[in-house]
């Protein structure tokens, strides 16, 4: 097709009423629409990955959830505040406290309890890994903070050692 009929057919369609034209021959196809709009879609582009990327999934609405009955429970409060006087013990990671290493065998301290430096004092559970936490200081102890198997957070008092 010369690009002169090109601009002529174009031109008709410009001046009337006609949305849409198509033309085909054996050697081209000529398809013209107006009054539309265009969205062109850009594929993305490969990058070059050190590890594979996952397949994207078309998002799905998620139900909506009902309304809570009631408010959360609180946290649980630690049996006693420390004293002011004594070196307090800090749980040095966040997991759950043991007094003892089994259910069934005796708890490491009790209140009253002489410990020396490097006496273990309890264990802490973290990522399934049993932590001894030991004394640093020596002396008697005065409380225990924390209530067996509950859970702790990093720096919550656990002992109090005069």
């Amino acid at each position: 097709m010369d690009p002169k009929d090109l601009k002529r057919i174009l031109d008709s369609i410009k001046e009337s009423d006609v949305n849409e034209f198509s033309l085909e021959t054996p050697d081209y196809k000529l398809s013209v629409k107006r009054g539309v709009e265009v969205v062109h879609i850009a594929a993305p582009q490969a990058v070059m990955a050190a590890f594979p990327t996952p397949q994207t999934v078309a998002p799905v609405a998620a139900p909506a959830l009902p309304a809570p009955l009631e408010a959360p429970a609180a946290a649980p409060a630690p049996v006693a505040a420390p004293a002011s006087s004594g070196q307090t013990v800090k749980a040095p990671i966040v997991g759950t406290f043991y007094q003892s290493s089994s259910p069934d065998t005796a708890a490491f301290v009790k209140v009253g309890d002489h410990v020396e430096v490097g006496k273990i004092l309890c264990i802490i559970e973290a990522m399934k890994l049993m932590n001894e936490i030991e004394a640093e200081v020596a002396g008697t102890v005065r409380q225990i903070l924390v209530q067996n198997a509950s859970p702790v957070e990093y720096g919550q008092p656990l002992f109090v050692i005069e």
